[in-house]
């Protein structure tokens, strides 16, 4: 399991007394002398195997009782315990509530690095630390305070996966602790973080592994995934043309800190001041660039919304949906309630909370003459699209406030090109979003199975003949990718599938990204580095 959390606010610290060494990955190649105080070791405590054992008598515990140790919360530690406390408790999502807190405990790009890292490393890694957890408590971890099961989650990252000397990780989260939830609970998190500390991360999965012969359990406890989603994800390798033998890479992938994407909306954004703030140019689409990380909030070009944050998945699969030949064109005098300018295209986002793609294809509408209407069911995320659209000119784009169910009746065989990026599980864009994982259930799939064709029903009606609809899911998985497409084309006999993958070749700066099969496409982050990202094209007869 990888241990790195994401790390887009900066790494890197000597702590003094808040912690001692801070940042690095955490990953399995970075940890070593930073474990522990970096001494030498005695090798007469190595085991026939040449690993060490009963290593914990060498490393430099603090030797003050639990009451006479750190009273305070370390601030960088205290957003990671409130973000995992929100997550937990209010079902809150991490890339929402880090920012808020960081803001709130007023952190240096440091620190706020730091909690960065703890936070998403702590809930990647959950599945993998309660197992670990679960040899060194008493008790069933349902039975403790989950509070006190947040801290020894925090407390087990930083001593498995950080470069955090062990006796600061134990002192600081007795102290978190103590701060936070109470006195009561420090001895037993200084017990049971002591006994977790007496092996490293490789010797706890030998542990956990041994003798194990289910390589899907195995998987799960190594890379931190949910069995069925373990399962779910090698399924969807094969379905999409790809080796089951890849699994691990692609579980590894989601595992590793995400790189920000930015995109300077086409016409309208410039990434200059990016590059000048250490961004490096994106190398698989144009007006792309990689992040190096930081408050990005600090850039104009951001503020203004002429730049954005967006995964290059999701600029490929927009530009996608715009570079697609059509055949013929809508009648120039139809009266259908959609306003265009010089005779252009009219271009429908179905689903367009909170307005990313929405943004993007905005600008390139404006580009082309072409005009933009964003559907969203929700008000307040309908609010979010219009701010994502601000940057784009207003004669350009409209934004509806309702079911995407609905337009296909209201507005039947209207638009040129329409995009459908139906909710989903999400199982594509894990990385970006630690905590879903163990949140989603196979019924999820089930249940968003009648939407997602309810909405690709609607976008069929609403595009005219000669025109496409372009499908798009943030999963790889076949339930919400090639049985929803195959489901639609069945059903009719006025719909064709257009080679999605020549599409996305034709719009990377690659041309050869290797995602098509049998005519979808999908993207993978071990392959692309990119959210797995799912596309097909359907245009409509003529």
């Amino acid at each position: 399991m990888s241990g790195s959390g994401d790390n887009q606010g900066g790494r890197g610290r000597t702590g003094g007394d808040s912690g001692g060494q801070r940042g690095g990955s955490g990953g399995g190649s970075q940890r070593g002398s930073g474990r522990g105080n970096g001494g030498p070791r005695d090798s007469s405590n190595r085991n026939a195997k040449g690993r060490e054992r009963n290593r914990a008598a060498q490393r430099s515990f603090t030797d003050s009782a639990p009451s006479q140790r750190t009273r305070r919360a370390d601030p960088a530690r205290l957003v990671a315990f409130e973000v995992l406390r929100a997550v937990a408790a209010a079902d809150a999502y991490a890339n929402l509530v880090l920012p808020a807190r960081i803001r709130h405990h007023g952190l240096d790009k440091r620190d706020a690095g730091f909690a960065t890292e703890l936070s998403y490393g702590a809930l990647r890694g959950q599945g993998t630390y309660d197992a670990i957890l679960a040899r060194c408590v008493d008790r069933p971890l349902d039975q403790l305070d989950p509070a006190i099961l947040d801290a020894l989650r925090l407390g087990v990252h930083q001593l498995l996966a950080m470069r955090v000397p062990a006796h600061a990780a134990l002192d600081q989260t007795v102290g978190l602790a103590r701060a936070v939830i109470g006195a009561g609970p420090s001895a037993l998190i200084n017990a049971v973080l002591r006994k977790v500390a007496a092996n490293t991360l490789e010797e706890w999965l030998e542990l956990l592994t041994g003798g194990e012969t289910d390589e899907t359990k195995v998987a799960s406890l190594r890379h931190a995934h949910p069995e069925w989603i373990v399962r779910a994800m090698r399924q969807s390798l094969v379905a999409h043309g790809r080796p089951a033998s890849e699994i691990n890479d692609l579980l590894e992938a989601d595992n590793a800190a995400p790189v920000v994407n930015l995109v300077a909306l086409p016409g309208i954004g410039s990434l200059d001041e990016a590059l000048e703030n250490g961004a490096a140019p994106g190398e698989l689409v144009e007006g792309s660039a990689l992040s190096s990380g930081g408050d990005l909030g600090r850039l104009a070009s951001v503020r203004e919304g002429s730049t954005r944050v967006q995964d290059v998945g999701s600029q490929l699969v927009a530009r996608a949906m715009a570079a697609v030949d059509l055949v013929g064109r809508r009648s120039a005098g139809d009266d259908d309630g959609v306003d265009t300018k010089h005779d252009g295209e009219a271009w429908l986002d179905l689903c367009a909370g909170p307005g990313g793609k929405a943004a993007l294809l905005g600008a390139l509408a404006s580009q082309r003459g072409a005009t933009l209407l964003a559907n969203e069911p929700a008000p307040h995320r309908a609010k979010l699209v219009s701010q994502a659209l601000s940057a784009v000119p207003r004669d350009t784009w409209q934004v509806r406030t309702g079911d995407g169910r609905d337009v296909g009746t209201e507005k039947p065989e209207v638009f040129d090109r329409v995009l459908v990026d139906v909710p989903c599980s999400g199982l594509g864009a894990l990385r970006r979003r630690p905590e879903s994982r163990w949140r989603r259930t196979p019924k999820d799939l089930a249940d968003l199975g009648p939407l997602q064709r309810e909405l690709l029903k609607s976008a069929l009606a609403a595009v005219r003949p000669g025109g496409v609809v372009a499908y798009v899911t943030c999963s790889p998985h076949p339930a919400e990718t090639t049985a929803v497409v195959a489901d639609a084309l069945r059903k009719r006999d006025d719909l064709e599938l257009l080679e999605a993958g020549e599409v996305l070749d034709s719009v990377s700066l690659t041309g050869n990204l290797g995602a098509g099969h049998e005519s979808t496409a999908q993207l993978w982050p071990h392959v692309h580095g990119t959210d797995a990202m799912f596309l097909a094209l359907i245009r409509k007869k003529p």
